[in-house]
């Protein structure tokens, strides 16, 4: 039998990942990150438990609390709660958050990361697997190969993992069928074909009595392969060779005195020596390697996964987020790429709204300019759509607030991945692979134009802004901006009103009421009055604009003091009692869908610019104070 060693808990940090990779080299030993995936109570913590188990040399405590009764052999443990550590975990019986492992025998050191099989958990198995080079798929082979058992072959998939082992598990309440195994086999191979694995292993096993876990089975001599860990052992799988391209990412500017600058951060991939000409990027500036300094002294090479500070021997700016190569291997640059995305939150991806982007050190906003298509997951066609669910994954294009830096996910996970982020929870969203940067960001330029806004806004002696409109239909939103229109046409101002109904006869008729349609709705009247003030006007732009996410992206397109958010603060029962045009006895009667107040929600601005309430004044009382507060402020 082989003999693991337990070497401990929880990888808590990457420095102890680090430290295992530089001991297995140093030992001759490699490293062998997996992780094992599969759907619920496919037994994938039992599976890591017998692991530990069979080693003997779990610590007793340890097996103690895992005892159903606190005494007696092997057949009296619950082998998942060696794994399943959270408290949430061993209440529900399932696992909820990643949980890691060491361990290693003879020939190899492994960190094992338990993923859960929940589909409500995707994100965190997600984020298991992007660290691991290798990964286990466990089938229950009364079940066979179920949607989340596809859905995770997926993402292992996207996550450029090409070797993988299909762990049939539960042969024992088979009765160690051969048929049933082979069955299993074809049906996760017709399926998985396009997904490019290099190695698919199918092993037949039994994780609570032992069955080809570490020892060879006595009741599957129809088996003739190695048992689970004498694949892990041998299986060959390569991450952040020294043959690619060199990169590093600076994460931080290291200055603890006048005398010495470095930039500190983590070798990605490829090699770095003293004296090795290397080039930052963006800014495109060439410098040569001076010291590669670390906590115990300089090194005269630095490796894939070596943390050091860079310190180069002419004077240059750079800064967090910056990639820094040798000539000739640059890295992508470009404010468009296209990604494969992983959908984690509740609320669906909606195109054209703004999200944060985090790419490595780098950050910025993003918007997904178009969904080219969903994966089905159950055969893997492309299926069309206009937005991803939870757990759904897609083809998009991204649009970024300013030029990345990056690499293909194929060619290096580590500068090629980004996640997004919602930008009023702030919680992860999406987990995204860079495809490549699309040719239209290098092909579009900007054209310089001899007269700017401040020019055109002089000619008109005024002040160019956008009075943002925000309401309820039936508020009154476009009674006062028609209002505002005439009094300032009276005053000898140039001006221009956006009105929702009117906008959607031409520009926006081929948008529904659905919430990407309503986000794309706002994206394209934003983008058209930042062009009529960059003209000099005055815009009124009068639409319901439901969402904060898009009142927010409007805002950010233009400078400081030119957006100017005015809720029109008008109680649902009172626009439903003036109902002008009927749509709200027409949504009551189901006769419309997704409208705003009845089916379809309206966040209210929490910190409007202007709140005008119509309860007690009349429009033109409310036309007549804005008018006050644009001439305050100097507009008018």
């Amino acid at each position: 039998m082989t003999q693991l060693k337990v070497v401990g808990d929880e990888a808590e940090t990457e420095a102890e990942t680090r430290l295992l990779e530089r001991l297995a080299a140093e030992e001759g030993r490699g490293l062998l990150r997996f992780l094992t995936c599969g759907s619920v109570d496919d037994g994938k913590s039992t599976l890591i438990g017998r692991l530990l188990v069979d080693s003997a040399q779990v610590y007793e405590d340890q097996l103690k609390g895992a005892r159903r009764d606190g005494h007696g052999g092997a057949d009296d443990i619950d082998f998942s709660l060696l794994v399943d550590g959270l408290q949430a975990e061993r209440e529900q019986g399932i696992t909820i958050d990643v949980a890691y492992r060491y361990f290693s025998t003879p020939r190899r050191k492994f960190i094992v990361a338990d993923t859960p099989g929940h589909v409500q958990y995707t994100r965190n198995m997600a984020t298991g697997a992007s660290t691991c080079d290798f990964a286990v798929l466990l089938v229950d082979a009364r079940n066979g190969v179920l949607s989340q058992t596809r859905r995770h072959a997926c993402i292992v998939s996207l996550l450029g993992i090409k070797k993988i082992a299909v762990a049939v598990n539960k042969m024992d309440l088979i009765d160690y069928d051969e048929a049933r195994f082979d069955e299993i086999a074809d049906d996760f191979n017709s399926f998985a074909k396009p997904l490019g694995f290099e190695d698919v292993a199918f092993i037949p096993l039994s994780a609570l009595k032992g069955d080809n876990v570490i020892a060879p089975s006595a009741h599957m001599q129809w088996y003739h392969g190695p048992t689970l860990m004498g694949h892990l052992e041998t299986v060959q799988v390569g991450r952040a060779p020294k043959t690619q391209p060199f990169r590093f990412t600076v994460q931080w500017i290291n200055r603890p005195h006048l005398d010495f600058r470095g930039y500190a951060g983590t070798v990605s991939s490829g090699a770095i020596s003293v004296g090795d000409e290397v080039v930052i990027h963006p800014s495109g500036k060439a410098v040569h390697v001076a010291r590669i300094v670390t906590g115990d002294g300089d090194l005269d090479m630095a490796e894939a996964g070596e943390a050091v500070t860079l310190v180069f021997a002419e004077e240059v700016d750079a800064s967090r987020g910056d990639i820094i190569a040798k000539p000739d291997e640059d890295p992508s640059n470009a404010d468009q790429i296209a990604a494969k995305l992983i959908w984690f939150d509740e609320e669906p991806m909606l195109p054209g709204r703004s999200y944060a982007l985090k790419c490595g050190a780098q950050e910025t906003t993003a918007t997904i300019s178009a969904l080219k298509h969903k994966l089905n997951i159950d055969n893997l066609d492309h299926v069309a759509g206009k937005t991803l669910e939870l757990n759904e994954v897609g083809a998009c294009n991204i649009s970024t607030g300013r030029p990345l830096t990056f690499d293909s996910y194929g060619q290096s996970p580590e500068t090629g991945s980004f996640l997004l982020i919602d930008r009023l929870s702030n919680l992860t969203v999406a987990a995204g692979m860079i495809e490549f940067g699309l040719r239209r960001a290098t092909n579009v330029k900007w054209q310089e134009l001899s007269i700017d806004k401040g020019a055109r806004s002089t000619l008109k002696g005024q002040k160019p802004c956008v009075l943002w409109f925000t309401g309820l239909s039936g508020s009154g939103k476009s009674t006062i901006a028609n209002m505002m229109e005439k009094r300032l046409h009276a005053m000898g101002r140039h001006t221009y009103v956006l009105d929702g109904d009117n906008v959607r006869h031409g520009l926006n008729k081929d948008l529904g009421f659905s919430d990407a349609d309503r986000v794309e709705n706002i994206r394209r009247v934003a983008e058209s009055a930042r062009l009529f003030v960059d003209a000099g006007l005055i815009v009124m732009v009068s639409f319901i604009s439901p969402f904060r996410s898009e009142r927010r992206m409007a805002r950010e397109l233009f400078d400081e003091g030119e957006f100017l958010e005015i809720f029109v603060d008008t109680p649902l029962e009172l626009c439903e009692s003036r109902d002008p045009k009927g749509l709200y006895k027409k949504a009551r009667a189901g006769l419309i869908t997704n409208f705003t107040g009845i089916d379809s929600d309206y966040e209210m601005p929490e910190n409007p610019d202007f709140d005008l309430s119509t309860r007690e004044s009349t429009p033109e009382e409310l036309s007549e104070k804005l008018l006050a507060e644009l001439r305050s402020r100097g507009i008018i």
